[in-house]
């Protein structure tokens, strides 16, 4: 069994969503003046690898306090798309076969970018024909991508609403660079945080389960 973190590292210096540079961690106890090491942190839902609930962009859905542990695992397919150069169509899904995976996640070219980048405004994204393809022709409860979002431009955020209205959730900020395509058992779990649209979170791929 081979276990592969894609998880995005936070830190102060990290790649946030258009360079909003809303991260903050900062010492509050120094070893040398106070024999221990304390830390806190300030940053958005919506940091480095996160999952989105309905609630993000819908008035009525699902939030994360609907969203039990195992909700967010299960058989995954990874997509390699590194070939393709700014969207991810419903001609670009075509070819696969989804139908026995809970969780479908794309790598593209996205992965390709160091963590600590400026925001790359042309990333690789999904559009709602892709949307409603996996809608159509998946049973996936979980989509997931290699970038801060999963839309791109998006005025009526087609993409994000086309998945949340049949209950599908997004994750967001994976790191793929060192993936193969192929199958593996994905785990993603966020942080348990009341009343909210979407939390921080640690994602692994499990190969060979």
């Amino acid at each position: 069994m081979k276990v592969i973190d894609i998880s995005w590292t936070i830190s102060n210096n990290m790649t946030t969503y258009k360079d909003k540079g809303d991260v903050s961690i900062t010492p509050t106890k120094v070893f040398e003046k106070d024999n221990v090491r304390e830390h806190e942190i300030k940053m958005g839902m919506h940091t480095g690898t996160h999952v989105d609930a309905g609630t993000h962009f819908l008035a009525e859905s699902f939030s994360m306090n609907d969203l039990s542990a195992e909700s967010l695992m299960g058989s995954c397919l990874v997509v390699d798309a590194s070939g393709v150069e700014d969207v991810i169509t419903q001609n670009t899904l075509e070819q696969f076969d989804f139908s026995d995976y809970d969780v479908i996640v794309f790598k593209t070219r996205n992965s390709e970018c160091k963590e600590d980048a400026s925001f790359d405004k042309n990333f690789v994204y999904l559009d709602q024909s892709a949307a409603d393809y996996l809608v159509e022709h998946s049973n996936a409860r979980v989509i997931g991508i290699d970038y801060l979002g999963i839309e791109r431009n998006q005025p009526d955020h087609e993409t994000h609403k086309t998945f949340f209205v049949h209950e599908m959730v997004v994750v967001e900020g994976l790191r793929l660079a060192n993936v193969e395509e192929g199958e593996y058992f994905f785990v993603c779990l966020p942080l348990k945080i009341k009343d909210v649209e979407g939390a921080p979170a640690r994602a692994i791929l499990i190969e060979g389960l």
